[in-house]
C-alpha cells in the first residue's frame, strides 16, 4: 500500500461493500484534559484506556518536565502530582491542547517555563490566552511573532485569579485552558467570553464536566460566563471514552463503499463533538443504529448533499467534506471559520486538495461549499494535519490513484491509522484481522 515515494501512501479503493467492526482508541480531547487535572490533583490518579499518541505523549512529557510523574506503561496510566517546577522548556509539538492548556498551569510553577513547538505550530493563534494571563498579573514574554509561540510564562508559584475576559472566537481551547487550572488560583476565576462567536462549545462543556467529576465547583449557568471556585482537585480512577471524531472516517466509509461499519464502546451520552455524527450521517443518507454500546452505520454508496452548521463540531468538518465530494448534490458547511487556525488552515487546505483532484470546493467567510464532480487520482497533501490525512483516505476509497502525503501524521491522535483502514477493508473481504478490527458482527 506504499507508493515508490516513501512519504506517499496509496489510499485503497473499496471493491465491495464493507462489513467490519473497528475499535478506535481513547479520546484525545478527554485524555489530555484528564492528564492536566490529574497533574493538579491532591493525590494520584489512574487513567484507563488513555489514548497514547503523539499529542498525549507531548502532554505527558510536558507535565513530567513540570515535575509530575506520568507512567504511560500499560492500559492503566498512573499520574502522581508533584510540586510544579520552573526553569524548564515545554515542547508543544503541534498539539493545541498542550500549547493552550499548560500556560495557566505553568503560571503556578516556581520559575519561568519556556514554550516552543513545531514550525507549523508557530502560526497557531495564542494571543487571547496570553493576554488573559497578563491581565491576571502573570508575566508572559513573547519571543516570536506576538500572540504566537515561542513564549515564556514566568511562574511565581501562585496566581491571584479573580475575573478575566477572553475572546475565544479563534478557539474554545482558550477558555478551557484557563478553566482547567482555575481552582488552583487563590481567588478561583471567572472567565467571560467577549468575542462574536464561540466555536466548539461541546469542548468547553467537556472541560466543565471533567472538572466537576474531579470535585471542582463550576458555575456555567450564565451564557458564555464560567465561574470556578478555588479548591482541591480530586485524584480519580477514570475510563476514557473512545475518540468519536476518530471513528468518523470509518463510519463514513460505510456510506462511500456501502455496507456496514460498527464502532464498539459508543457512549449513551457524551460531551464529545463526535457525538453529533449519528444525526449528521442520517441526514446524509445513512442508516444508523445503537445496540447497547455498538454504533452501526450502514450505507448504500449514495451520499446526500446537506446544509450543515458544524460550529459545535468543527473537528469532524474535514471528514464530512471528504464524504461530501461523493454526494449527489452540493453540501454547505457553515460555522467553521475558526478552522483556519488549526494545525493548518483547514478550509484552504480542503479547497486546494479537492480542487487538485478535479473537484469543486469553494471557501466562504465561515466554511465551505462542496459541489460534487468526477474526481481523478493524484497526490493529496496533508499539511502535517492528521484530519487532512484521514480525509484523503476517505476520498480515495472510491477514487483510484489517490496518494496521501505523510499518512504517518495521523499518529498525532490515531496511531496505526493506515493499518486500521486496511484492516477494515480486509475484514470486509472475510479475512481474520486483529489490532482493533474484526470481521462480521464479532466485537
Amino acid at each position: 500500500m506504499t507508493s515508490p515515494h516513501a512519504d506517499l501512501w496509496s489510499a485503497p479503493v473499496a471493491d465491495a461493500p464493507l462489513d467490519a467492526t473497528v475499535a478506535v482508541p481513547g479520546s484525545k480531547s478527554l485524555s489530555n484534559r484528564y492528564l492536566v487535572l490529574a497533574a493538579l490533583a491532591q493525590g494520584p490518579s489512574t487513567l484507563r484506556s488513555l489514548l497514547v499518541s503523539r499529542d498525549t505523549r507531548l502532554m505527558a512529557g510536558a507535565l513530567e518536565t513540570l515535575g509530575v510523574q506520568v507512567d504511560l506503561g500499560g492500559d492503566a496510566v498512573g499520574v502522581t502530582p508533584g510540586a510544579l517546577r520552573g526553569h524548564v522548556t515545554v515542547d508543544c509539538g503541534l498539539a493545541g491542547t498542550v500549547m493552550r492548556f499548560l500556560p495557566a498551569v505553568a503560571a503556578l510553577a516556581d520559575g519561568p517555563v519556556h514554550f516552543k513547538g513545531d514550525v507549523e505550530a508557530l502560526v497557531r493563534p495564542m494571543g487571547p490566552l496570553l493576554r488573559a494571563l497578563q491581565a491576571l498579573d502573570v508575566r508572559v514574554d513573547e519571543e516570536g511573532e506576538p500572540g504566537h509561540l515561542p513564549f515564556t510564562v514566568h511562574g511565581t508559584g501562585a496566581v491571584r485569579g479573580g475575573q478575566v475576559d477572553v475572546d475565544a472566537s479563534g478557539s474554545s481551547q482558550f477558555v478551557s485552558g484557563l478553566l482547567l487550572a482555575a481552582s488552583r488560583f487563590d481567588q478561583g476565576l471567572t472567565v467571560r467570553h467577549t468575542g462574536p462567536t464561540l466555536p466548539s462549545l461541546p469542548h468547553i462543556r467537556m472541560t466543565v464536566e471533567v472538572m466537576r467529576a474531579a470535585g471542582v465547583v463550576v458555575d456555567d449557568s450564565r451564557p458564555e460566563i464560567w465561574h470556578v471556585e478555588p479548591g482541591p482537585v480530586a485524584g480519580r480512577d477514570v475510563h476514557v471514552e473512545p475518540d468519536l471524531s476518530n471513528a468518523a472516517p470509518f463510519l463514513c466509509a460505510a456510506m462511500v463503499a456501502g455496507g456496514s461499519v460498527r464502532v464498539p464502546g459508543w457512549p449513551a451520552t457524551t460531551t464529545q463533538p463526535g457525538g453529533l455524527l449519528p444525526d449528521i450521517l442520517t441526514r446524509m443518507g445513512a442508516t444508523v443504529a445503537l445496540d447497547g454500546d455498538v454504533l452501526t452505520v450502514t450505507g448504500t454508496g449514495e451520499v446526500r448533499g446537506v446544509d450543515l452548521d458544524l460550529r459545535a463540531a468543527g473537528e469532524i468538518a474535514p471528514t464530512i467534506a471528504a464524504l461530501a465530494v461523493h454526494g449527489d448534490s452540493p453540501t454547505r458547511l457553515r460555522g467553521i471559520g475558526h478552522l483556519r487556525g488549526h494545525e493548518t488552515d483547514r478550509l484552504a487546505a480542503l479547497a486546494a486538495e479537492i480542487t487538485r483532484l478535479g473537484g469543486q470546493c469553494e471557501q466562504t467567510s465561515d466554511g465551505l461549499v462542496i459541489t460534487p464532480r468526477t474526481l481523478h487520482g493524484g497526490v493529496w497533501g496533508t499539511y502535517a494535519d492528521h484530519r487532512m490525512a484521514t480525509a484523503g483516505a476517505l476520498v480515495g476509497l472510491r477514487v483510484p490513484g489517490v496518494e496521501v502525503e505523510d499518512v504517518a501524521t495521523t499518529a498525532k491522535t490515531l496511531p496505526g491509522f493506515a493499518d486500521l483502514w486496511a484492516g477494515m477493508l480486509a475484514a470486509s473481504e472475510g479475512h481474520v484481522v486483529r489490532d482493533g478490527v474484526t470481521a462480521g458482527p464479532t466485537v
